[in-house]
């Protein structure tokens, strides 16, 4: 499997249909957008099986890159910052610099077109998830600020024998889950209409939301970007799909809540619990290493007024439970699901606002080799995003995947399960000896399905 690579056919930069005086106008970052330039592109995608009379038509990828390319040039005349480029302007004391996003000087979105000879079942099958799917993504490696060269938005479009990869490389400096995802249903919707949708079900909400007092122009303290970027390199990992019932989560929900006599305990706190449990069982950490679970809290609904879940941009931050690993390990799942919910609860308009501040008096970068630690677990994704309800005039997606953006020990992105109803996929990622311990764990194994993820 590994003599096989991906060829790339062609590629081309897309813009938007038409302009507006709107978005001629600069798009300045927020403090949540700020944070993310040293981090890597949001890099996920759907896997698609090429519907029947695929074969007969020979023209059938033709066909489809010409309706992607129409459609997304309209998506973009919503998304109009996903085709700009970031601009840097140094301050007159050059100890400072202003990064905004250009929406002028660009060559627009990039769209490509490879080729794989692999079936969908070379790309299922593995226990793990095959190195392969890196390619199916642009921007390798690349981090947000990368943008100023590269495009703030770059789709992949990767045939395989008998389907088809729509992989999307999107900053994470202008763009948060929610976002993204709103961005790949509308595009879809556009693309289902066949190019004459003159409006959307869930248009963006561009303008900027700044912390009162502020923006929309946030200088950072630093005259060069070696002050603030950083490349990061993961570990070897192993990736694997666990595959979680909506009944396996039923009842750990239940389980967790039965001990404080509440109903308070989320499903996916329930499920969170579980994870850095087995995980920090099977790490064989010392009693008293600090431990955390972090989680991506969307602080829309959390804000007073709240944000709309339309607005498009970043808006979450990773609130944390934390406590020693021997503590965690002399509880059972109720106290640890307890502890994240008690950090969900804590995470309120005043927390935020209070966040915010303290950054505004102290700005800095995210940088992933210092975010995470190898005693930790990261959630993050949603199953909540809409995800297989994408579609390409293919049908339900097989199967979502993602690329190397942002994975690290002990990172573990939460996506629906196909079958909907509550069950949701979890892909995580470990180095080889802790992965082989995780799938030994009794208590880990006993709550996943045994049966393979997608089938």
């Amino acid at each position: 499997m590994n003599s096989h690579t991906v060829q790339h056919i062609s590629e081309c930069f897309v813009k938007p249909q038409c302009t507006t005086e709107e978005s001629k106008q600069p798009f300045y970052l927020t403090p949540w957008d700020l944070v993310m330039l040293s981090v890597h592109y949001i890099q996920k995608g759907l896997l698609f099986s090429k519907p029947a009379q695929a074969n007969e038509d020979g023209d059938f990828m033709g066909a489809l890159l010409d309706r992607l390319k129409h459609s997304l040039s309209h998506a973009l005349v919503h998304f109009y910052p996903l085709a700009g480029r970031f601009k840097t302007v140094k301050a007159e004391d050059s100890a400072s610099c202003l990064v905004y996003v250009d929406c002028n000087d660009s060559p627009g979105a990039k769209l490509i077109y490879a080729t794989l000879d692999m079936t969908i079942s070379d790309i299922l099958s593995p226990t793990d998830v095959p190195s392969i799917v890196q390619s199916f993504f642009d921007h390798d490696r690349a981090v947000n600020h990368d943008g100023h060269t590269l495009s703030l938005l770059s789709i992949q479009v990767t045939e395989l024998v008998d389907g088809v990869f729509i992989g999307c490389s999107m900053s994470h400096a202008i763009a948060d889950g929610t976002s993204y995802w709103n961005f790949f249903n509308m595009w879809s919707e556009i693309f289902r209409a066949q190019g004459n949708a003159t409006s959307i079900s869930r248009p963006p909400i561009l303008q900027r939301w700044f912390p009162e007092g502020h923006g929309p122009k946030i200088n950072l303290p630093y005259a060069h970007p070696d002050e603030f970027i950083s490349g990061f390199e993961a570990p070897e990992l192993r990736e694997r799909v666990f595959h979680f019932s909506a009944e396996a989560i039923a009842k750990l929900k239940a389980k967790a809540n039965a001990e404080y006599n509440t109903n308070k305990i989320s499903s996916f706190q329930s499920l969170s619990a579980l994870v850095w449990r087995c995980i920090t069982r099977v790490r064989n950490l010392p009693p008293d290493q600090i431990t955390s679970c972090r989680l991506a809290a969307n602080n829309r609904s959390r804000l007073d007024p709240p944000i709309s879940e339309n607005y498009f941009g970043n808006v979450i931050y990773p609130i944390r439970g934390f406590t020693t690993a021997g503590e965690l390990l002399e509880h059972d799942l109720r106290w640890a699901a307890w502890k994240l919910h008690e950090a969900v609860v804590n995470h309120n308009d005043k927390s935020i606002r209070g966040l915010l501040d303290a950054w505004l008096q102290s700005p800095r970068v995210y940088q992933l080799g210092q975010l995470f630690d190898p005693f930790s677990v990261m959630m993050g994704s949603s199953p909540r995003f809409n995800k297989y309800g994408i579609d390409f005039g293919m049908g339900k997606a097989v199967a979502l995947r993602s690329g190397y953006g942002n994975k690290f020990s002990g990172k573990v992105s939460c996506y629906p399960g196909r079958e909907a109803g509550g069950s949701i996929d979890l892909e995580t990622c470990l180095p080889p000896a802790t992965m082989s311990a995780l799938e030994s764990d009794k208590e880990f194994m006993e709550a996943a399905c045994l049966a393979l993820v997608n089938h």
